[in-house]
């Protein structure tokens, strides 16, 4: 059992993280900050019952469910917004990132949450199927079919595209 104590530290030091994880999952900046803020808010209520080593797995189940919520909302599918935070750029160009992300867009809320699941947190099939209390076989197909929607919005073939790439600027 974690004391209170050490939630300020894990919350300053996994939060920006997880508005990255978000921001892939939803596509909207000010919506995954939000999703973030949820999220710390059910882990501070659950802090003393949750073992230390679960923290990240359960902060992760709850930012998929609030995502994939969040999508369900009309208000929030009349504006999205594209416009990356601002961080560190990395080896590849920002244009490429840009792609990347328009490209997530397409994909529907629980195909983005498999992909940021799986090739971002580098979860494998069985922890993202218990994340998203889906069955493996879906997670599986999810992954499939959204890769196959990306190599096509991107014109890729299926030997460059590697999801972890250029998921975030």
């Amino acid at each position: 059992m974690a004391d209170r104590k050490n939630f300020t530290d894990v919350a300053r030091d996994r939060a920006p993280a997880w508005c990255r994880v978000s921001f892939l999952m939803c596509g909207d900046w000010a919506l995954a900050e939000d999703i973030v803020q949820v999220t710390l808010l059910r882990l501070y209520k659950r802090w003393h019952r949750l073992d230390p080593d679960g923290i990240e797995a359960y902060a992760r189940k709850v930012m998929a469910r609030l995502a994939i919520d969040a999508s369900r909302q009309p208000h929030r599918r009349s504006e999205l917004l594209t416009a990356p935070p601002e961080h560190p750029q990395r080896d590849s160009a920002p244009e490429d990132g840009a792609d990347v992300r328009a490209a997530l867009g397409t994909l529907g809320p629980r195909q983005r949450a498999v992909v940021a699941l799986r090739f971002y947190c580098d979860l494998s099939v069985a922890e993202t199927a218990a994340t998203l209390r889906i069955s493996e076989g879906t997670v599986k197909s999810q992954s499939a079919r959204a890769l196959a929607t990306l190599r096509t919005l991107l014109s890729l073939d299926s030997t460059t595209l590697n999801p972890t790439e250029r998921l975030l600027p």
